[in-house]
C-alpha cells in the first residue's frame, strides 16, 4: 500500500509523539506502508517547519534531521506535471495529483480534502483504523 501524507500530518507527528500521525510514522518505519514523497512535499514541509510558531517547537537540527530522514528512506517520486483543480486551495490539489499519481492513499488533516469522498483521502484517524485491521 502506497502513501502519502499531508505535510500537516508529518508535522504533527513531530510535535506529539504519542498522537496518531505518530503512529503512522511508526508504522512506515516497521515496513507496514510504502511512504511517498516528492521534492514538492518536503520543500513544503520544510518551509512549514522554519515558519516561527513552529520553530519554537521543533528545532531546526531536528526538523532537518527529519527531512533527510524522508529523503533517504521514503520512495521519492516525480511531482506531477499535471494538477487538475479539485479543491479550494492549489496547494492541495497539487497533494491530490502526487497520491493519484502514484496509486496512493492520501493522509491529511485537511478537512477540505476529507470531504472529497470520491477520492483516495483518509484522515489519521482512518488511516490508523486501516493499519490496526490489518
Amino acid at each position: 500500500m502506497r502513501v502519502v501524507l499531508d505535510p500537516n500530518v508529518l508535522i504533527s507527528s513531530l510535535l506529539s509523539p504519542s498522537g496518531l500521525p505518530s503512529e503512522i510514522l511508526r508504522r512506515w518505519y516497521g515496513g507496514e506502508f510504502e511512504l511517498v514523497v516528492s521534492k514538492a512535499v518536503l520543500a513544503e514541509l520544510g518551509r512549514a517547519l522554519a515558519y516561527p510558531k513552529l520553530r519554537s517547537r521543533v528545532a531546526t537540527e531536528d526538523a532537518t534531521a527529519f527531512i533527510q530522514l524522508l529523503e533517504r528512506t521514503a520512495t521519492m517520486v516525480e511531482d506531477p506535471v499535471e494538477v487538475p483543480r479539485r479543491s479550494r486551495d492549489p496547494g492541495d490539489d497539487f497533494l491530490l495529483a502526487l497520491a493519484e499519481s502514484c496509486s496512493a492513499i492520501l493522509v491529511t488533516g485537511d478537512e477540505d480534502l476529507l470531504s472529497l469522498k470520491q477520492l483516495p483521502v483518509e484522515s489519521a484517524r482512518e488511516f490508523v483504523v486501516r493499519l490496526r485491521a490489518r
